[in-house]
C-alpha cells in the first residue's frame, strides 16, 4: 500500500507541476485578472523610497501602536474600517529587491505539488471506495475544498479580481482532478487491501 501511495503521489505530484506550467504560460491563464499599474514608474519611484522593507501591506492601514490596549486596538480598527470605505484601499506584497523566478522556486512548487498528491494518495488509501469513479470523486471533491478554503475568502476580504478568482479555483480543481485520475487507478481501497490480505 505504501508503495502505491507512493508511487501515486510522485507521479501525481509532477503531473500537477506540469499542469501548472501548462495553465500559467502555454494556456495563457497566469495573468488573468492582472493589470499593469498606470504610471508605473512613479509609483514604483515611490515604493522604493517610502517602503524600504519587504513584506505585506494592507491600505489603509490600521495603525495600530506596540502593545495596544482592546480599546486603542477597537478605535484604530474603526478609523481604517472608515478610510477604507471612502477608498481607495488594497492589499501590496512587496519585494524591494525584486522576485526574479529561480531554480529554488520551481523546486519549492514542485515539492509541494509532490506533497499535495502524496496527502490525497494517502488519504485514498484510507476510504473504502472501490470504484475508479468513486476514487477519483473522492480525490475532486478534495480539490474543491482546497480551491474554495483561500480563494473564495481572498475575493470576499481583499477584493482580489472575480475573474482571477475563477481562473485560480479552476486550476486548482482541474489540477486535482488529474491527481485523482493518477490516484484513483494506483491506489488500492482498505477494503480491497483487506480483501486481498484474506484471500
Amino acid at each position: 500500500m505504501a508503495k502505491r501511495v507512493l508511487i501515486a503521489g510522485l507521479a501525481g505530484g509532477i503531473i500537477m507541476f506540469f499542469w501548472g506550467f501548462a495553465w500559467h504560460d502555454l494556456l495563457g491563464f497566469g495573468l488573468v485578472g492582472i493589470n499593469d499599474i498606470p504610471n508605473e514608474q512613479t509609483v514604483v519611484g515611490t515604493l522604493k523610497t517610502s517602503v524600504p522593507e519587504r513584506g505585506m501591506y494592507l491600505i489603509p492601514g490600521m495603525n495600530i501602536p506596540a502593545n495596544a490596549t482592546s480599546e486603542q486596538k477597537r478605535t484604530a480598527e474603526e478609523a481604517a474600517m472608515k478610510k477604507a470605505a471612502a477608498g481607495p484601499s488594497g492589499l501590496l506584497i512587496y519585494l524591494p529587491a525584486g522576485n526574479a523566478m529561480t531554480p529554488k522556486m520551481l523546486l519549492t512548487e514542485c515539492s509541494t505539488n509532490i506533497l499535495q498528491a502524496l496527502l490525497v494518495a494517502f488519504l485514498l488509501a484510507q476510504t473504502r471506495l472501490r470504484r475508479f469513479s468513486s476514487r477519483l470523486g473522492f480525490a475532486f471533491v478534495i480539490g474543491l475544498v482546497a480551491a474554495i478554503t483561500t480563494n473564495i475568502s481572498y475575493w470576499n476580504w481583499f477584493g482580489f479580481p472575480a475573474n482571477y478568482t475563477i481562473a485560480a479555483l479552476a486550476f486548482v480543481i482541474s489540477a486535482y482532478f488529474l491527481v485523482g485520475l493518477v490516484a484513483a487507478g494506483v491506489v488500492k481501497s482498505s477494503a480491497e487491501v483487506a480483501k486481498g490480505a484474506a484471500a
